[in-house]
């Protein structure tokens, strides 16, 4: 599990690779301490245990027997893209759709999305993280 000592070592370490001059190095490397004193980092650490914990969620509907429970969520994404589709085609044609449910489905697919392919990046981040050994 992260803790915020590992965010700001990462921060740290990502200032130092990426800013050459250092003056603006320094400045930085303040600026990054001084959130980590105000407990701005502290969201980050939330953002970081929620993925955490969908992960959990997600390996224990893998590890059940009901095939339901493994495809459900796959199975929303696919229904949410393929109403988007017909969404923007009744579009295209000019049907008048209510502009509520397309705002609706559009909020959904972002969920959706960003849960699948929005989490995965905290995910490789843990997996280096347990090959560095730390």
């Amino acid at each position: 599990m992260f803790g915020i000592d590992d965010i700001i070592g990462v921060g740290m370490k990502l200032v130092d690779k990426l800013i050459p001059d250092p003056a603006a190095k320094a400045q930085a490397q303040l600026d990054l301490a001084k959130l980590a004193q105000e407990g701005k980092l502290a969201d980050i650490q939330a953002d970081i245990n929620e993925a955490q914990e969908l992960t959990k969620r997600q390996q224990a509907d893998m590890a059940s027997d009901s095939w339901l429970s493994k495809n459900i969520r796959p199975i929303s994404l696919i229904a949410l893209f393929f109403a988007y589709i017909i969404f923007a085609l009744m579009s295209a044609f000019g049907i008048d759709t209510n502009e509520q449910y397309t705002m609706l489905l559009g909020q959904w697919g972002q969920l959706a999305f960003g849960f699948y392919f929005g989490s995965r990046g905290l995910e490789k981040l843990a997996e280096i993280r347990a090959k560095n050994g730390k």
